[in-house]
């Protein structure tokens, strides 16, 4: 009796160690010691995520937020203020064509795969290994997926080619900012939770749209579709559009991640209006530009980034249209191209007097417009000037905006992430 005894209790031992191994916050066997001694639980894996492709640390620092020259315009609209910022990754470069198209396939295939019936066993989520075999050159695959070709009507000489407009993703984030209200306190949580389908596929008539009387078809139809211009900065993408892909990103990470029993991370984002400010100064607070100095160009004659020199000569800086990602001399802190060649997109909403009553650590000013938002609100601070843009555009306190549901062939953007520092992640 003894032994059955013995064996029935290891039997529930074992079965108690399996549920408690389940549970995601008790993953640590260390937490789970019985000395009656408090040594506290990991709520993951070991942290080992090295560092973040493409994309270099800029550290905790303050620096003077505004104009660091006369305000020419006497708008006030950016008046000098002391700001600390966290640390935090940025991308060296803007999002190029390339990475912006492995997005576009991602969504792409997806879909495909969830015509096809691709699924999981658990019928929950798609089989990737399944559609990573899709052979998009292969007709009989085209006609399964004759719902996201172009219709008959459609079709230049009769060819199949991918509908665009299909190209949708979903997205599903949670309004931390609405959440935190104390007055929602009560709230279910399925009421910050905002879920929206967003077309991806970049706007390639912007670089007609944009000029009137100029011959840019070119462009239109080469720009993102052409291996030529891989590297160059994805443009035609508006602010829902990029704020679509920094979620992707995340989901994209996290899943991999999750696959290999790893933490998962914080969330890519764009940055915020002091953030990018922040990292194009590059370490100097009171310089009107990246480089540091009063000029645009080196001792040498030699400018110093993409824009539209004197009174129109486009091409003297090397790049009648944007340029390379990585072109030009990086800033102090390894970022490409924080003035000029195309401008970028931020998290903030633009408001005159933004400067007037944000904090002084890490200010964020944001607000989720809704499609019956009145212009004014739907309007999103864009930084850095462009290859279409005079000089005074280029300086990193520079303010202007664009509207988040409007593509420009001039703007671009690039993502950070909220990761702390390590000695794996030098550059």
């Amino acid at each position: 009796m003894k032994i059955k005894s013995l064996l029935f209790n290891l039997v529930i031992l074992a079965a108690l160690s399996m549920v408690f191994a389940s549970c995601g916050k008790l993953k640590s066997s260390k937490g789970l010691r019985n000395d009656g001694q408090l040594h506290g639980v990991a709520p993951g894996g070991k942290y080992v995520l090295p560092k973040p492709p493409g994309m270099v640390y800029i550290p905790q620092g303050t620096f003077h937020m505004g104009g660091s020259d006369e305000d020419i315009n006497y708008a006030f609209t950016a008046r000098n203020k002391q700001i600390t910022i966290s640390g935090f990754w940025m991308d060296e470069t803007e999002i190029t064509n390339n990475e912006y198209r492995q997005f576009v396939y991602w969504v792409r295939d997806s879909i495909a795969g969830d015509k096809l019936g691709y699924k999981s066993k658990d019928g929950n989520s798609l089989d990737w290994k399944k559609i990573q075999t899709i052979k998009w050159s292969d007709p009989k695959t085209i006609e399964q997926l004759d719902v996201m070709i172009v219709s008959p009507d459609n079709r230049i000489f009769g060819k199949k080619e991918l509908d665009a407009g299909k190209l949708v993703f979903h997205s599903e984030t949670f309004d931390y900012k609405e959440a935190a209200r104390k007055e929602n306190a009560t709230q279910a949580r399925s009421k910050f939770i905002i879920k929206k389908d967003i077309p991806i596929y970049p706007d390639t008539l912007v670089w007609v749209r944009d000029f009137s009387y100029s011959y840019n078809e070119p462009m239109s139809k080469r720009y993102f579709a052409h291996p030529a211009f891989g590297n160059y900065p994805v443009v035609g993408v508006n602010w829902k559009q990029a704020v679509a892909f920094s979620e992707w990103r995340t989901k994209y990470l996290n899943a991999f991640l999750e696959s290999q029993k790893r933490t998962q991370e914080s969330d890519f984002r764009l940055p915020t209006e002091a953030e990018w400010e922040y990292a194009a100064r590059g370490g100097r607070s009171q310089a009107p530009f990246p480089w540091g100095g009063y000029y645009l160009r080196n001792k040498k004659g030699c400018l110093l980034a993409n824009f539209k020199p004197g009174r129109g000569n486009y091409a003297e800086d090397g790049g009648l249209y944007p340029v390379r990602a990585d072109a030009y001399w990086p800033n102090d802190f390894g970022l490409y191209n924080m003035s000029g060649n195309v401008a970028e997109w931020t998290s903030s909403i633009f408001y005159e007097g933004a400067y007037n009553f944000q904090h002084d650590m890490n200010p964020d000013i944001r607000w989720n417009a809704k499609d019956s938002d009145p212009p004014r609100m739907k309007r999103k601070v864009i930084r850095g000037g462009s290859w279409k843009d005079v000089g005074y555009f280029l300086q990193v306190s520079t303010r202007t905006y664009e509207y988040q549901d409007t593509a420009k062939s001039y703007i671009g953007f690039r993502c950070v992430i909220d990761l702390p520092p390590s000695s794996r992640r030098s550059r």
